[in-house]
C-alpha cells in the first residue's frame, strides 16, 4: 500500500502549499492530493508549483462536477500532467444536493447516471480517444489535441456501495473519505471489485484518512471535528457513516466527531498506534492511503500538520522523521 499527503490547508496564496509539496519529495509519499478548493483553484496551484520547480505527482479528490464541463475537466487534468511531468489522478463527484442546486439551478435527478457519463467522457478524453457521448446530462463529441503526456487516471468519490460499484465499472479509482477500514473491507471494496467491468485493468482504491499524532495539549474529538465537522453535517455523509455502523446524529456536533474517532474513521494516537490502524486499510485491500491532517493544521497550525506527516511518513520510508528532511 502506498502513502500520500492531502494538502491540509486552503491556500489563499500558492506559497502556502510549498511545504507540503516538498514533503512529497522528502518522504515516501506518492503524491500530493487536493480536495475541492473554492478559494485558489487546485489545478492552478499545481501548475504554479510546477512553474517554480516543485514538480510532484498530483491527485484531485474530489473535484465537484457542477463546476466544470467534462471536457474542461479532462483538459485541466492533462494540463497538470504536462506541467508537472508526472501522472495525475483526477477524482470527481457530484457534491451535495444543495451545492448542485446552487451552481446548476437544480440538482442531478440521477447522480449516479451523471457521474457515469462524466467519468466516461473524461476518461476517454485523457486516454487520447474521441469522446462521442450522448447522455442525459453530458453530450460531448470532441477530443483533446494529441500531445505526449504522463497518464491521467480518472476516479470517482465513493461513500456508498452503489457509487463504489460504478467506480469499479467505469473509473480507474474509487476514492473514499472518512470510512473505517472494516467497512471498506466488508462493503465498499467488494462492491468495487464485483462490478461489471470491461476496462483493461481493475479499479484501485484510494482512502483519504484523517489522522493526528497524539501530543500534549491535543484533543482527539476537537481535532476530528475540525477535520470533518462540515462533512458530519451533510446528509449523504451521515447516511454513509450510519451504513458503516457509526450511529451519528443529524447535528454533526462534537458527540458525532467522538463517534468517528471511536470507530477508527479518524486515527489518533502514537506513531506506532496510527501505523497499526493504517495496516488495517492495507489488509482491507486499499491501494493508497492519503494522510489528512487538516484538523491539526486548523487547530495547531500548518507546521504542526507538516510535523505529523513527516513523523508518520518517516516511519513509512524506514527511517526517522529527521532523515526525511526539515520542517521549514
Amino acid at each position: 500500500m502506498k502513502y500520500s499527503i492531502l494538502l491540509p490547508v486552503t491556500p489563499a496564496r500558492p506559497e502556502q502549499a510549498v511545504l507540503f509539496a516538498n514533503l512529497v519529495q522528502w518522504t515516501a509519499a506518492e503524491r500530493l492530493w487536493q480536495g475541492q478548493s473554492l478559494v485558489l483553484d487546485s489545478h492552478h496551484l499545481a501548475t504554479w508549483l510546477a512553474g517554480i520547480g516543485v514538480r510532484v505527482p498530483m491527485g484531485f479528490g474530489v473535484s465537484l462536477m457542477p463546476l466544470r464541463s467534462p471536457y474542461q475537466a479532462a483538459f485541466e487534468a492533462r494540463s497538470v500532467a504536462l506541467a508537472t511531468g508526472h501522472p495525475v489522478v483526477a477524482g470527481f463527484g457530484p457534491g451535495p444536493v444543495s451545492f448542485q442546486q446552487a451552481v446548476l439551478g437544480r440538482p442531478y435527478a440521477r447522480p449516479l447516471q451523471a457521474s457515469r457519463e462524466y467519468a466516461t467522457v473524461v476518461r476517454r478524453l485523457v486516454s487520447g480517444a474521441d469522446a462521442a457521448v450522448e447522455g442525459q446530462y453530458f453530450s460531448v463529441a470532441a477530443r483533446l489535441l494529441k500531445r505526449p503526456a504522463p497518464p491521467v487516471e480518472v476516479g470517482l468519490g465513493v461513500l456508498r456501495p452503489k457509487m463504489a460499484a460504478l467506480a469499479g465499472e467505469v473509473a480507474d479509482r474509487a476514492i473514499t473519505w472518512l470510512l473505517p477500514a472494516a467497512h471498506l473491507a466488508g462493503t465498499v471494496i467488494p462492491a468495487v471489485r464485483g462490478a461489471d467491468r470491461t476496462l483493461g485493468t481493475p479499479a484501485r482504491t484510494t482512502a483519504i484518512v484523517p489522522v493526528a499524532v497524539a501530543r500534549q495539549g491535543r484533543d482527539a474529538t476537537a481535532l476530528a471535528e475540525a477535520t470533518c465537522g462540515n462533512h458530519l453535517k451533510a446528509a449523504h455523509y451521515q447516511d454513509a457513516l450510519r451504513k458503516a455502523g457509526i450511529p451519528v446524529s443529524e447535528r454533526g456536533d462534537a458527540q458525532d466527531a467522538a463517534l468517528v474517532v471511536d470507530a477508527g474513521a479518524f486515527l489518533y494516537g502514537t506513531e506506532d498506534q496510527i501505523h497499526e490502524r493504517l495496516a488495517e486499510f492495507a489488509a482491507a485491500g486499499v491501494d493508497e492511503v492519503v494522510l489528512n491532517t487538516t484538523g491539526v493544521a486548523q487547530l495547531h497550525g500548518p507546521k504542526a500538520a507538516a510535523q505529523d506527516l513527516l513523523q508518520l511518513l518517516g516511519g513509512v520510508r524506514g527511517g526517522s522523521a529527521a532523515e526525511a528532511g526539515p520542517v521549514l
